[in-house]
C-alpha cells in the first residue's frame, strides 16, 4: 500500500516574507520537513505543494518532488489544509496513482522529526485510526481564564477561581505540525481531523507556532535548547 507525505509550502506568506524558505538556524526552514520526511522511510513519495517557482526549486534540492505547481484557487489566504490534500491527491490520480495512507506535513514545522512521523504512521496502521496528530497541552489551564468587561478583569469561569490546577481536567491543542492519514477516510469525510483520530502527545518544547519574528526566534532557541546547542 502506497504511501505520499505532502509538505504544503505556498509562496505568499504575509507576516514573514517567504517564511517557507527562510534560513532556520543553518538551512531553509522547509528542509526540516523534507528530511525529517526521507529520515522516517515510511513514504513512497515525498513531495511539496508549492505554486512559488523559487519553493519549488529548495525543495528539490534537499530531495523532495514537486511534479506540479499547485493551483491558483488553492495558493490564496484562504485556501486550507484540506483543499491542498485533495487537490494533490486528484492531481496524483490523474497520473495514474494512488495511495493508501498519506501525511501532510506543514512547512514551518522544524520540530517534527523522523521518529515523530514512523510513530504517527505506525499508529495509523496498526490502529486503525483515521487521522493521528500531534497535540500539546495548553501550559495554563484555560478553565481559569479572564476576560475584560468594561475594562475590569474578570474570571470567564468563577466557578474555577479557586479549583487547583491538577484538579482541572487538562485540554490539549493541535501542534499545527503533520497529519497522518487514511486517504480513503479522508476522501469520504473530506477533513483532516476525522471521526477516528488518535493522538500523540508532544512536551512544550516540542512546539511552536511560527507566525511573527519573535515566533521565529522562540522556535530557534527552542530548538537549540532540544538539540544541545545553547
Amino acid at each position: 500500500m502506497r504511501t505520499i507525505a505532502i509538505i504544503t509550502a505556498r509562496g505568499g506568506s504575509k507576516r514573514i516574507p517567504h517564511k517557507n524558505i527562510k534560513i532556520f538556524l543553518d538551512k531553509p526552514v522547509l528542509a526540516y520537513s523534507i528530511e525529517a520526511a526521507k529520515a522516517s522511510e515510511c513514504f513512497d513519495e515525498i513531495m511539496v505543494s508549492t505554486d512559488d517557482e523559487e519553493i519549488a526549486r529548495v525543495a528539490e534540492q534537499y530531495g523532495a518532488r514537486v511534479p506540479f505547481l499547485r493551483s491558483a484557487v488553492n495558493s490564496d489566504d484562504f485556501s486550507t489544509t484540506r483543499d491542498v490534500v485533495g487537490e494533490v491527491l486528484e492531481q496524483y490520480r490523474r497520473k495514474g496513482q494512488e495511495f493508501a495512507f498519506a501525511c501532510c506535513i506543514y512547512p514551518t514545522a522544524p520540530f517534527v522529526t523522523g521518529e515523530r512521523l514512523t510513530e504517527g504512521m505506525k499508529l495509523l496502521r496498526e490502529q486503525e485510526a483515521d487521522t493521528v496528530l500531534p497535540i500539546v497541552a495548553y501550559s495554563f489551564p484555560p478553565q481559569r481564564c479572564v476576560v475584560l468587561e468594561n475594562g475590569r478583569v474578570v474570571p470567564k469561569w468563577p466557578e474555577h477561581t479557586l479549583t487547583r490546577s491538577q484538579d482541572l481536567e487538562p485540554y490539549y491543542h493541535d501542534c499545527g505540525q503533520f497529519y497522518c492519514m487514511k486517504v480513503e477516510a479522508f476522501l469520504e469525510q473530506n477533513r483532516i481531523v476525522m471521526n477516528n483520530t488518535l493522538p500523540i502527545l508532544l512536551s512544550e518544547l516540542e512546539v511552536q507556532d511560527i507566525d511573527t519574528e519573535m515566533d521565529w526566534k522562540l522556535a530557534e532557541l527552542k530548538y537549540s535548547l532540544l538539540h544541545g546547542k545553547l
